[in-house]
């Protein structure tokens, strides 16, 4: 069997923990921020969790993790 490849492009912007759920950045934290609250920064700095629907599909591109 030829070698399973990682799809660098999801490898580089999501993550593995350690109970195996895929940890990912949130979005709107780029440009434009001066017209958001401190608040809304706050909290878009903050991970977040892959959805359970997606997990599956996303976990296949990444099979070391």
């Amino acid at each position: 069997m030829p070698k399973l490849k990682t799809r660098r492009s999801v490898a580089k912007r999501i993550r593995l923990t350690a109970t195996g759920k895929l940890k990912r950045a949130q979005a709107n934290r780029r440009h434009l921020l001066s017209h958001r609250s401190s608040k809304r920064k706050r909290q878009l700095s903050h991970n977040a969790l892959v959805s359970a629907a997606d997990t599956k599909q996303i976990k296949r591109l990444i099979p070391w993790g």
